[in-house]
């Protein structure tokens, strides 16, 4: 089949010098991953919500499968390991063939509670890997959720899981059992009934039952491996070939199953790059005195950094960031990124304390930021995502109806 062609959003064709307002912002409010649970529940007749993904028609059952870590670019890459997911990808986005987008930082933990909240990052306040905490002056890793901060203090909005199945939808999460408690699924994930299963296969299963269980339904079921296996090995790897194939099997299995008056929607958190070893694809900020020189913390994740400076320095950090790395990375000063919309059409007050003096996004798709002493696992990592790239921003939300 011929492959849809991936839109142009902005991506510049010199992107040298990389100024902040060159960077390809995400399709918020229309086309991101914050706007799909509010389409599918103002489908459903839920109250208080609008058709924002206008592509997208209503159905009395949907179910969202996310796969962790399956980038649009990579599914296309790959026809012979995803021949399934391969053949849906002319439906994707209501049948035009076209990705939506991550939001920004491109990371789980901001994903995962856009499509849970139908906020963006500014708002809902997940807005990068580790970020500061205003009121403690910590680093808060909100995937791993350490250390422990009050869940519905940091992230106080309902979800539409919570908001949907209060308007009797009968409403559903299917995942590993790991998950069943966590703070993050607490506050992104969480309304209605939890069902904790160990395999693949058995995700699939339960997913369709409950899919079944209402004449309106809302289920959601995830799948992590995928993403674990392009962080360890690389998305050019045979162990990431392996999980993308079993990742294929799964999708046509609850495709298979799906009852009737129902919509499956497969799609993703965020895609990946893998970032080459060596001095001109690693910058390591824990080696370089210039990069560090007035930072008090650094944040987030390799591509997309929060950079905290010491009182008063901030201009210099901002200065000093440009200089060293302006060709690979678009950096730009946290009232800049708000201001641009990299977090969303709003930034709550009690979030913009949490964004960097300095944020810094990669614009090549070969580069990171490491910290090798401070963050020895990550900088380890062979796949690596978090900016605003194609490779790690566009991710497919493929169709399948009863």
């Amino acid at each position: 089949m011929v492959q849809p062609t991936a839109p142009s959003h902005g991506w510049p064709d010199d992107p040298v010098p990389l100024a902040p307002e060159t960077a390809p912002v995400p399709e918020y409010t229309s086309g991101s991953l914050g706007d799909l649970l509010p389409t599918l529940v103002a489908g459903q007749g839920v109250s208080g919500f609008t058709h924002r993904i206008q592509e997208l028609s209503p159905a009395d059952r949907n179910c969202v499968f996310l796969i962790d870590g399956l980038g649009w670019e990579q599914l296309r890459a790959h026809p012979d390991e995803a021949p399934y997911l391969t053949s849906l990808l002319g439906s994707s986005r209501g049948g035009t063939g076209r990705p939506v987008t991550a939001g920004f930082p491109a990371t789980t933990a901001a994903s995962l509670a856009s499509v849970g909240t139908g906020r963006y990052p500014g708002t809902h306040g997940l807005a990068g890997y580790t970020v500061r905490n205003p009121e403690s002056g910590e680093l808060m890793n909100q995937l791993r959720w350490k250390p422990w901060t009050a869940p519905h203090v940091w992230q106080p909005y309902p979800t539409i899981f919570r908001l949907a199945h209060e308007a009797g939808v009968h409403t559903a999460q299917v995942s590993s059992p790991i998950f069943s408690d966590t703070p993050l699924t607490k506050i992104a994930l969480s309304g209605g009934t939890f069902h904790g299963q160990l395999s693949g296969e058995d995700r699939m299963d339960r997913a369709a039952e409950q899919l079944a269980g209402g004449d309106r339904s809302l289920v959601y079921t995830y799948y992590s491996e995928l993403d674990g296996a392009g962080h360890r090995f690389g998305i050019d790897s045979d162990a990431w070939r392996g999980q993308l194939m079993f990742v294929d099997r799964l999708v046509q299995r609850l495709a298979e199953q799906l009852p009737p008056r129902s919509a499956l929607y497969v799609t993703a958190d965020h895609g990946m790059v893998d970032i080459p070893e060596g001095d001109d694809h690693r910058v390591d900020f824990d080696e370089d005195w210039e990069l560090s020189a007035g930072v008090a913390l650094l944040g987030g994740e390799g591509r997309a950094r929060h950079v905290y400076a010491v009182p008063g320095a901030e201009a210099d950090v901002l200065t000093c960031w440009r200089e060293v790395l302006g060709e690979q990375f678009w950096v730009a000063s946290r009232d800049e990124a708000i201001a641009l919309g990299w977090f969303g059409d709003e930034v709550d007050e009690r979030v913009r304390g949490r964004i960097g003096d300095v944020v810094a996004a990669a614009a090549r798709d070969d580069v990171a930021i490491t910290a090798s002493v401070s963050e020895p696992h990550e900088s380890a990592m062979v796949g690596m995502h978090g900016s605003m790239t194609p490779a790690e921003q566009f991710v497919p939300l493929l169709e399948v109806r009863s």
